[in-house]
């Protein structure tokens, strides 16, 4: 067998380490066994901030360094505690939420409270995704505000993800980030901050350069983590912006695509 070509695997979590329903397939489990046996660390980085996190790296088993929050929070998963954390200036994220109301009118909101226990917010009108991640409802728009924030969430009623995201990014591109993270959610992020920053941070700690990482994404909001790493993988149930900047499309993420290109790569 020839040695595993890469000492740093990046996956993203929903829609592609995890299935639909939240798990993690035993043959993908094995690939990235097999892997870190060969010399590569696996790390998570995801868009869920650390709360909406943490019960999947414990089910993992996942002791090491996770990058969440879109890059915004390195957290060890070992230690159960952050390393670092970048909030979103609520000033400005308020200024470049009316620009936007401005431009097409009323949103559904819902914010991501910083620190290990942070909560997500959730304002009138914002449609929840079914499943278990917890979240507080609110009805006075100035407890949106009340407590320092990794990121708001964005939702219109009539226009899609693509068209509020590409609305947004006009209109306030200049002040924050607008991403989309996956199906209603689009996101208004500190102003350069991306998965890369966050990976960036967290292969340095572990001392891994990115020439020597790969990386696994489904959505636009990986683009700046295939940018930073050698060689990015798109699943095939990925979004068209992504599976145009991959170096390869691989199987689904309910069809073990992170296994099928880690088992190849294992084999030489």
């Amino acid at each position: 067998m020839s040695p595993f070509p890469y000492r740093l695997v990046a996956t993203d979590l929903d829609g592609t380490l995890l299935r639909s329903d939240e798990s993690v397939s035993d043959r993908t489990r094995d690939a990235l066994a097999a892997a870190t046996a060969a010399g590569a660390a696996h790390i998570v980085v995801t868009g869920r901030a650390v709360p909406w996190t943490r019960h999947i790296l414990d089910d993992l088993g996942y002791g090491g360094i996770a990058v969440c929050g879109q890059g915004a929070q390195v957290y060890h998963a070992g230690e159960h505690r952050l390393l670092t954390s970048l909030t979103l200036d609520r000033q400005l994220a308020g200024l470049a939420l009316s620009k936007i109301e401005a431009e097409v009118g009323p949103l559904a909101l819902a914010a991501s409270r910083d620190g290990l226990e942070g909560e997500v917010l959730m304002g009138p009108g914002y449609r929840v995704h079914e499943g278990p991640l917890p979240y507080v409802p609110y009805e006075d728009p100035s407890e949106l505000w009340s407590a320092p924030l990794t990121k708001l969430y964005i939702q219109h009623p009539t226009l899609t993800d693509d068209e509020l995201a590409l609305a947004a990014r006009a209109t306030v591109g200049g002040l924050v980030d607008i991403v989309m993270a996956g199906p209603g959610i689009v996101e208004i992020l500190p102003l350069g901050l991306s998965k890369a920053t966050g990976l960036s941070l967290a292969a340095r700690r572990l001392g891994v350069k990115a020439a020597e990482t790969i990386a696994f994404g489904d959505m636009p909001n990986d683009i700046p983590m295939f940018g930073w790493a050698a060689r990015g993988v798109a699943m095939g149930n990925a979004h068209a912006e992504l599976r145009a900047v991959a170096d390869e499309v691989t199987t689904s993420n309910e069809e073990d695509g992170i296994a099928v290109v880690l088992e190849r790569l294992l084999a030489g």
